[in-house]
């Protein structure tokens, strides 16, 4: 399908969330848990944090490799190449910018931004920490990528895509950096017995 066709696909399943779903109660919550995925703060937080202690530290360096990855490939790729408009940017839309309960964004929709570095966070834990950290960063995650839908700024192939790549990227992170990070670690000895 070209990206125009499927828009007008995925608009109405975002119009049945806002015609069926939509309340105070939700409209106050969904911003809030959006603002987890906002900019990758909250998760680049989390990795700077886990780099101190040098027993996270391995697992900080996990996270800021499957962010990186994310990074450059969701927002400096595939965002440009597919050059997605947001849904509210549509001329048939439901809600227009100024009607959203968050700031319109000024890049483009695809991947899902929010639900990539999320999606990696809880990957990376699910595969390092297990519960009950990872548990709840997918919950988080899952959380994010509804609030997405909700808040009419990304399409369910948005969403989708992003999880995809998320677990991806976090999977690939999971299995380079530490072994990365062991060999840099192994490096550093041999060089301090000299």
């Amino acid at each position: 399908l070209h990206m125009n066709a499927l828009n007008q696909v995925e608009l109405p399943i975002l119009n049945l969330i806002a015609e069926h779903l939509h309340c105070p109660f939700l409209d106050f919550l969904m911003p809030l848990i959006t603002a987890l995925g906002d900019h990758g703060i909250f998760c680049i937080a989390l990795a700077v944090i886990l780099l101190i202690p040098k027993r996270t530290r391995c697992l900080g360096l996990t996270l800021g490799g499957a962010y990186l990855i994310g990074f450059a490939l969701g927002n400096g790729v595939l965002k440009n190449l597919t050059a997605r408009i947001r849904p509210y940017d549509l001329e048939n839309a439901l809600f227009t910018a100024d009607q959203l309960l968050v700031s319109a964004l000024s890049d483009f929709s695809f991947p899902s931004g929010h639900t990539l570095v999320t999606v990696e966070a809880a990957t990376v834990l699910m595969l390092r920490c297990r519960k009950p950290w990872g548990y709840i960063a997918s919950v988080l995650a899952l959380l994010v990528m509804f609030s997405r839908l909700y808040l009419y700024v990304h399409y369910p192939t948005d969403v989708l895509f992003g999880c995809l790549l998320g677990i991806l990227f976090g999977y690939l992170a999971v299995k380079i950096v530490p072994m990365l990070y062991a060999r840099a670690a192994a490096a550093l000895s041999r060089r301090l017995a000299k």
